[in-house]
């Protein structure tokens, strides 16, 4: 059974993703079965479960990259698997991903990485593109220079800007992160984070956000799934994580409010307060 958080804001509000019944499998393994769950419009949802869970798998089912056995995924209500290619490519430009490691295509520039989708999908001349992909460049806090520089060249958090930045070359409503905050210093991981939150109010994103980092979690996730077996066995807001008494969540949550960590209390995300 799967445990939920009742919130009347939720209930009302528009669901951006929508996933029923999603079976995916590697040969004879099944990774996600028969999952469920909603993202709603304007919301940033943290998914978590132990490594090898499905994480990332159910990201990528999502957007189309991993086939499945069954089930269905809409994205504002659109099913991409009866679209026809010009409605399922229009839908395609309404969300960006972030990958684990960045995915930055090593032979270009932090700038053509982020020309490479606008060139491909927008109609304009290559000043105005220009001027778009530096605008991205500065939205993500990078400097003017790093645009000309490679992936090799840049720091762990220059690279996460600089592939975030890609993601959103296009203006998604949805942006997909998976692991954003991974292998970045915990100083860096919270500035990382701080973006996060200030892109998604200024741009008004919907964030689904693969992590394992506690500290965005309780920042700036306004909800958080967990995966388990599989299925998502625990979705609400961190009170609902901490108050839950399935063994794995609480072992997960165990540092939540151990030493170093952080207590039940004031758990609002800092975007929304």
């Amino acid at each position: 059974m799967t445990i939920r958080l009742q919130n009347s804001k939720n209930a009302n509000a528009e669901i951006a993703i929508r996933v029923r019944d999603l079976v995916v499998e590697f040969g004879d393994k099944i990774i996600l079965d028969h999952l469920d769950l909603d993202v709603y419009r304007g919301e940033i949802l943290g998914l978590i479960g132990a490594s090898g869970s499905g994480k990332s798998v159910l990201m990528r089912a999502i957007v189309g990259l991993i086939p499945k056995r069954q089930g269905v995924v809409e994205i504002f209500g659109e099913n991409l698997d009866v679209l026809d290619a010009d409605a399922k490519h229009a839908l395609q430009r309404r969300w960006g991903v972030l990958f684990q490691h960045g995915a930055l295509f090593s032979s270009l520039t932090v700038k053509e990485n982020i020309l490479a989708p606008m060139r491909e999908s927008l109609n304009l001349s290559d000043e105005p593109l220009e001027e778009l992909a530096m605008l991205k460049i500065e939205m993500v806090g990078l400097s003017p220079d790093a645009a000309e520089k490679y992936p090799s060249e840049l720091s762990g958090g220059m690279t996460k800007r600089a592939a975030l930045a890609r993601a959103l070359a296009l203006d998604p409503e949805i942006v997909f992160l998976d692991e954003p905050t991974s292998g970045l210093d915990p100083i860096g991981a919270r500035d990382f984070d701080k973006l996060i939150a200030t892109l998604q109010k200024s741009l008004k994103l919907t964030v689904f956000m693969v992590t394992h980092d506690l500290g965005s979690l309780r920042t700036v996730c306004d909800r958080i799934a967990a995966i388990a077996g599989g299925k998502v066995i625990a979705v609400g807001a961190m009170e609902t994580m901490l108050a839950a008494d399935t063994p794995w969540l609480h072992d997960y949550f165990m540092g939540v409010v151990g030493p170093g960590g952080f207590e039940a209390e004031n758990t609002e995300p800092a975007h929304r307060q």
